[in-house]
């Protein structure tokens, strides 16, 4: 006997149903979970080993470390799991397509260290107040190129079974939070992959459900046909296609995206994996942590894919039971112990797959699908060809640049929903001169002063409204000034160059007089470093001098890269030279944003944005000088040394700014 019980009406998006019962569907996230696991911790100790040659052949590798597992009594998180942990959370909270502020808002809470490179820089610029997918721009971020949304994105594919064409959007849309460009392209073919193994059991299968999901002439897409030439090539020689690979995308990657955690460079690597593992789970994991580069990060995806193909019984008993079976009575003890994430509980791993399944269910019945019972079993239809459209929203990003006495325009930036689109204003005070169009503002204000307008847009039943601060600053003062002021004005390129970089080295200007009046705020010879040498404490200021007196109100400071060791002011203050040469403290002094507190000593610098501007505003001063002054700051890292220093692009001088109390 059979009836249906919940139906979302008529399929829609033009795909076909594909039918699964719901233990089936259970076990099979259940497996991913499982898999994600296995491999993060089986390829840790591979993480970043295996550079210019490939790793060990000596298959099975195994776990070289138990202790992790024995201390926490099973599995235990990390950045290839508890960023998806997270998202979980999120969406039931929030509902199973949770917007960019709200996704923002859960990184805000519970990522408070254990983060680094396109993650960190997303993190640290949704601190400063920008929310994604700004936080993911390359203007915005250094990074965006890295590996990092691949690794923590399963889980929109992992809720949408089958839906290929679904999962690759949302994960597109997630990915760029910290990812631009060509960086989000292995994320959305890893998803394509993920959501087709529900059905799909053949590696080509997966690997054409990848190719499908990208353009054909984007970077990744041609990057897998090229592995795929590389397996054809050395079909019995994994090394050899390995070094080929290393050599094409390592070796002859440009410079300022030449890094070992390049998203093109190690989505290839797994790609190669796939292929010479065959479908073989035990093969593929040993692989993976072999092909090297960030070799933790294939290990845990892979895994995770072929534990959804294969399912529970498909991955080895002695991953699962590492400490044997007389230890744990459940695969990996059924423990998920966080141990890297703020405010996130301990939790089982078959709870984990439960909750997965019930976030699943609703984006199945959401999107054409059904669920009903028969004989006692529930089942499952799925609309494969189920579309996703992501909130509507309006994203914070970098301010408005207006100066007075020069046309501007400004086309407000929209995320999500469809077109098109429904602009009005809904509060505030349009500047005379400028005007408000279609989601544009422009215009030519002649006098300086501060303004506020809210926007609103909608689109349907959706709409979203933001705030924006219309600061039009005077004339910049710098071009007129007949020296620049620096208590460095040289980079000690010695002492910077052993440190630990993670930023493209193009950005390094070595000299400050170069950089800091040029215009430019991006991009190569635009970041000046203040490191002296290896000092423990450093004062920094930054500024100019007229031959003749200068009224001035406001100070923008525009900072370039920072350093996961340095890179940032603690303290921010404003001076002016009076008449005797001696230097004063400007009064009622508002610095807009607030600098971002400084973490406790040891933790990760998880809040120090790149590319930002800072605002001082003061009451008007008469001078020949004034220059910005604050303490430099710099934190522990396990790669190098405690070096105070700043960071800086662009320093401009303006006029008074009417209304900057208020700023």
């Amino acid at each position: 006997m059979a009836f249906l019980l919940v139906s979302s009406g008529l399929v829609h998006g033009g795909g076909t149903l594909e039918r699964i019962s719901a233990s089936e569907l259970e076990g099979k996230i259940y497996a991913s979970w499982l898999g994600q696991c296995v491999g993060n911790i089986y390829g840790l100790p591979h993480e970043n080993i295996y550079i210019e040659n490939p790793g060990l052949d000596d298959f099975p590798l195994g776990y070289y470390d138990l202790s992790r597992l024995e201390k926490n009594n099973g599995a235990f998180s990390d950045d290839d799991t508890d960023i998806e942990y997270m998202y979980l959370l999120a969406m039931e909270k929030y509902g199973t397509e949770p917007s960019f502020a709200q996704l923002a808002d859960s990184w805000k809470y519970h990522v408070r260290g254990k983060v680094w490179l396109a993650n960190r820089a997303a993190l640290a610029a949704m601190h400063f107040g920008y929310t994604p997918p700004a936080t993911g721009y390359r203007a915005n971020n250094p990074h965006w190129f890295q590996i990092d949304p691949q690794l923590i994105n399963e889980i929109w594919a992992v809720t949408a079974p089958g839906m290929v064409g679904y999962s690759a959007d949302k994960s597109a849309w997630a990915a760029r939070i910290m990812d631009d460009y060509w960086g989000i392209e292995p994320t959305v073919a890893y998803a394509a992959m993920y959501s087709a193994a529900f059905f799909e059991t053949d590696i080509d299968g997966l690997i054409r459900a990848a190719k499908e999901s990208l353009d054909a002439d984007s970077r990744f897409f041609n990057t897998i046909e090229e592995v795929e030439a590389l397996h054809r090539d050395h079909p019995f020689d994994w090394k050899a296609a390995r070094r080929k690979l290393a050599l094409r995308y390592y070796r002859e990657e440009p410079p300022d995206t030449r890094t070992i955690w390049n998203a093109n460079l190690n989505g290839a690597l797994g790609f190669l994996a796939l292929l010479y593992g065959g479908g073989d789970f035990q093969l593929t994991l040993d692989l993976a942590c072999s092909m090297g580069m960030d070799a933790d990060n294939q290990a845990a995806t892979l895994a995770g894919l072929l534990g959804l193909m294969l399912g529970v019984d498909g991955i080895p008993g002695d991953l699962l039971y590492p400490l044997g079976d007389r230890h744990w009575a459940e695969p990996l003890n059924d423990i998920y112990k966080n141990v890297s994430r703020h405010d996130m509980p301990d939790v089982g791993l078959k709870d984990l797959a439960h909750r997965t399944l019930a976030q699943a269910e609703k984006i199945i019945l959401q999107t054409g699908g059904e669920k009903w019972v028969e004989d006692g079993r529930t089942y499952y239809r799925i609309n494969t060809g189920a579309k996703f459209t992501a909130p509507l929203e309006l994203p914070a990003g970098p301010p408005l640049f207006i100066e007075a006495g020069k046309s501007f325009r400004f086309p407000i930036p929209v995320s999500g929903g469809k077109t098109p689109y429904r602009w009005g204003i809904r509060g505030g005070t349009i500047p005379s001169g400028a005007a408000f169009r279609n989601g544009v503002i422009e215009g030519n204000v002649a006098e300086p002063g501060l303004y506020k307008l809210r926007v609103e847009v909608k689109n349907g039943d959706e709409k979203a409204d933001r705030e924006y601060r219309l600061l039009i600053r005077g004339k910049n003062l710098v071009p007129k000034a007949v020296r620049v002021l620096g208590g460095v004005k040289k980079t000690n390129t010695a002492v910077r160059d052993a440190m630990w970089l993670s930023v493209p080295k193009s950005f390094y200007a070595d000299n400050l007089e170069e950089i800091i009046r040029d215009g430019k705020t991006l991009g190569p010879g635009s970041t000046f470093y203040s490191i002296r040498d290896e000092v423990t404490r450093q004062w920094d200021h930054y500024g100019y001098e007229w031959s003749r007196e200068q009224r001035i109100g406001l100070i923008a400071l525009h900072t370039g890269t920072v350093e996961e060791n340095g890179g940032w002011f603690k303290t921010l203050n404003a001076e002016y030279r009076d008449m005797e040469g001696r230097w004063q403290p400007v009064e009622n002094q508002v610095l807009s944003p607030e600098l971002p507190e400084e973490l406790p000593e040891g933790v990760n610098p998880y809040n120090k944005p790149h590319f930002v501007e800072y605002l001082l505003a003061f009451d008007a001063v008469q001078t020949k000088a004034v220059r910005i002054i604050g303490e430099a700051g710099s934190a522990k890292h396990w790669k190098s040394k405690k070096i105070p220093f700043t960071s800086i692009t662009e320093l401009s001088i303006h006029g008074p700014l009417p209304g900057f109390e208020n700023m």
